[in-house]
């Protein structure tokens, strides 16, 4: 019998919007089964009931108890004297600098050269660098606990097919930048001038879910780019939303937050309520017009906010040492201090 079976056999249900993730409540308790392979995190409102679960896992299946959860994925976990928990992954990043040998490196302050514009190339040979290693690398540590190097790690990717000198270079420069550290631009790529979407979804001051993607069309106008990008945070965050209201309606019965996205384009809001006056953007693909719906049902509630203070900026251009490491903090990114 399955994992997926045998829990669902005692009692837990699977979450709709994420499959790894299993809900039971009884007598008004809750516990949560979060299986990733073969890891197995449990927790829950009642001490009884998660103990009852651990030992109907392991009458079940061999299993290994670690006790109260302090690594997983290559993530540290780590609890404050405040009631939260710090996730670092200090030790993951020290092995990869040495298995590419940037163990002494010299430290920068941020991930990206703003004065470099990186293009693909047309050369016959590739560079002799473990370049599609490192960018791996890279992406599990972005996707888990470091939202600041996600538009570094997204455009080295872009070059994966036929990586140069330049391309590995950049790459370094995000190592570098981990060594010292152990929104939306128009037209931001020189190589076909196509748009960066970027966004961070923020829970109780810390971020929960973000990504840089490039766009797959060219935006006519930094209005038309920002609309794009919203499409993708929306879609984004409908998703995290509504697991967190299951999660929240599992455990304490009741409902969760408002979703709400922050903007600092203005033409881009007034685009998502009055589509009568904007004309220049009938072109835009149909596709993103849900955007128009979300907003009208409510289901989104979109904020205005200064370009200054806008966190996804991190997430979609390069920038100075000094802004990086100010939005970095805004994050809620902060150093091990363990």
């Amino acid at each position: 019998m399955t994992v997926n079976k045998f829990v669902r056999s005692i009692g837990f249900q699977v979450s709709d919007f994420d499959p790894c993730l299993y809900l039971k409540i009884t007598c008004g308790e809750c516990v949560l089964l979060l299986v990733y392979v073969d890891d197995v995190l449990v927790t829950g409102s009642s001490t009884e009931l998660i103990m009852r679960t651990k030992s109907d896992l392991k009458a079940r299946f061999e299993m290994t108890e670690s006790g109260k959860c302090a690594f997983v994925l290559g993530i540290e976990l780590v609890d404050n004297d405040n009631g939260s928990v710090t996730m670092c992954q200090r030790r993951y990043v020290e092995d990869v600098l040495k298995r590419f040998g940037m163990s002494d490196c010299k430290a920068v302050t941020s991930p990206t050269d703003i004065s470099s514009r990186l293009i693909p190339s047309t050369a016959a040979t590739k560079i002799d660098a473990p370049f599609r290693e490192a960018v791996g690398a890279l992406m599990h540590l972005m996707t888990a606990t470091r939202p600041g190097i996600a538009f570094a790690v997204s455009y080295v990717s872009r070059f994966m097919e036929n990586p140069q000198v330049e391309h590995w270079m950049a790459v370094k420069r995000i190592l570098r930048y981990l060594q010292g550290t152990k929104s939306h631009d128009w037209a931001g790529d020189h190589a076909d001038r196509k748009s960066t979407s970027g966004y961070a979804f923020i829970l109780m001051g810390a971020p929960v879910s973000w990504g840089s993607k490039k766009q797959s069309s060219v935006s006519l106008s930094t209005s038309e780019a920002e609309y794009i990008a919203l499409s993708l945070a929306i879609q984004e965050g409908k998703w995290v939303h509504r697991l967190l209201c299951e999660i929240l309606d599992a455990v304490e019965d009741k409902s969760g937050p408002e979703l709400k996205i922050m903007e600092d384009n203005q033409s881009c809001i007034k685009m998502t309520k009055n589509p009568v006056n904007h004309g220049r953007a009938k072109h835009i693909d149909i596709k993103y017009h849900h955007i128009r719906d979300e907003v009208k049902r409510g289901d989104v509630k979109l904020e205005y906010c200064e370009t200054k203070i806008m966190l996804a900026d991190i997430m979609t251009k390069g920038l100075t040492g000094p802004r990086h490491k100010d939005l970095t903090a805004a994050l809620g990114i902060h150093a091990c201090s363990h």
